[in-house]
């Protein structure tokens, strides 16, 4: 477990090193202009549509291990070519080779995590997870910063250098993991590829939690750099440097709380907790709404607008215990990484849609944005309360395990609700 969350910082510190300045280095330093560069940021999206319905049978089949180090060495590949490349076209398949890599990376690691842990350690370890992940990009994106010459393309090539070398060194580390051997699906005979996705979209608890996911990535993530961004500096007058210390209070305040709020967590139901962080979110727009539509002044504004992306971080904070350690929870045996990698497309999906969606609006049309993600953010809660509905007790509050003998609402001890999951 300790060098799968090893290899969640070192992934996270080498993409913190290129992405934020991805757009830059495209469109201004090798001078493709910026449809090329958004061509670029698209191409991430699509390659992780098209690799993760295979990825996740791969996964079921040869096991998470053998997925990441191939995953790891294109991305390698990828980010190196980027940082050498002069065209659009070598620039676009470089990106489709980063972002390939990248997509498939996440659910083969979020398997490991649930082959090395149990149901009662599984919160704290995805927790654990979100954490260094957010500490790696920050760190990244801090050094980086500093690196990086917009005159000088170089300076883009020893980044991404860097950021290769990063997924190399991974490479190295993940390969002297002895993960626990988990049920693969040859096990299970007459299982096909097509039987398993039926299977998936028959369970109603893990459709209804991909719906709710892709409300929640399309209305928080999909928003930051895209919607709400723009929102910001075109309604409330927000600075580039008040943005980026936006991002950062965002940051800060995950690494702050992170481990604060996983005792409330564990105590409790995870539908509503999902739920809270819908209402949470809500106040976060409602917050936002008041920086560009208010009459404050402009520090007022400022500080509003710093303070709905550190309600953001709080929420964020909650879900990284609740949302992954369900996926893993409702997965069959054998099936996790299906499982992993179908809420990974649906994340994917939902943060390809959501600048699409929110770009154009937060720029132009202030108050109908503000309205329509408040109004998602309440959705969320509504969708989290429904999801409870479909929930084993186990499965809903972990924690119950833990007793010798738990009861549900007619009396069924916890072992049948256990085998029932």
């Amino acid at each position: 477990m300790r060098r799968i969350h090893v290899g969640n910082a070192l992934s996270a510190f080498g993409l913190g090193f290129t992405v934020p300045y991805l757009y830059v280095y495209v469109a201004q330093v090798r001078g493709l202009g910026s449809m090329t560069a958004g061509l670029v940021l698209a191409v991430f999206a699509v390659a992780a549509l098209i690799v993760l319905p295979f990825a996740g049978r791969a996964i079921v089949r040869r096991g998470p291990l053998p997925v990441l180090l191939a995953s790891l060495v294109t991305a390698a590949l990828g980010a190196l070519s980027l940082g050498l490349s002069a065209s659009a076209t070598t620039v676009l398949l470089s990106a489709a080779a980063l972002g390939a890599g990248q997509a498939v990376m996440q659910p083969a690691l979020a398997t490991m995590i649930v082959d090395c842990s149990t149901t009662e350690t599984r919160s704290r370890a995805f927790a654990t997870q979100f954490f260094l992940q957010n500490l790696g990009l920050g760190v990244g994106g801090l050094i980086g910063g500093h690196l990086v010459d917009t005159t000088s393309a170089s300076s883009f090539t020893l980044l991404f250098a860097i950021e290769a070398a990063m997924f190399l060194v991974l490479v190295a580390v993940m390969a002297t993991v002895r993960a626990p051997r988990a049920p693969r699906i040859e096990q299970a005979p007459g299982q096909s590829g097509a039987g398993s996705w039926k299977q998936l979209l028959g369970n109603r608890a893990m459709v209804q939690l991909c719906v709710l996911g892709f409300v929640l990535f399309f209305a928080c993530y999909g928003q930051f750099e895209s919607g709400l961004s723009a929102y910001g500096v075109e309604a409330a007058g927000i600075s580039t440097s008040a943005l980026g210390t936006a991002l950062a209070a965002n940051t800060l305040m995950i690494v702050v709380a992170q481990f604060a709020v996983l005792k409330f967590v564990e105590r409790r139901k995870r539908s509503r907790v999902i739920a809270a962080v819908g209402l949470i979110w809500a106040v976060a727009w409602a917050v936002a709404g008041y920086a560009g539509l208010g009459h404050g002044s402009q520090t007022m504004a400022t500080a509003a607008f710093i303070s709905t992306y550190a309600l953001f971080g709080l929420g964020e904070a909650l879900l990284s215990p609740t949302l992954a350690p369900l996926v893993a929870d409702l997965a069959p045996t054998g099936l996790a990484g299906q499982y992993n990698s179908a809420f990974a497309l649906v994340k994917q999906l939902a943060l390809a849609i959501g600048p699409a969606v929110g770009g154009p609006l937060g720029a132009s049309l202030h108050a109908p944005y503000i309205v329509m993600f408040l109004l998602f953010s309440l959705g969320i809660s509504v969708l989290a309360v429904r999801l409870g509905r479909q929930l084993t007790d186990v499965q809903n509050q972990p924690s119950l395990a833990r007793s010798r003998v738990v009861t549900r609402q007619g009396g069924t001890p916890a072992d049948a609700v256990a085998a029932e999951a």
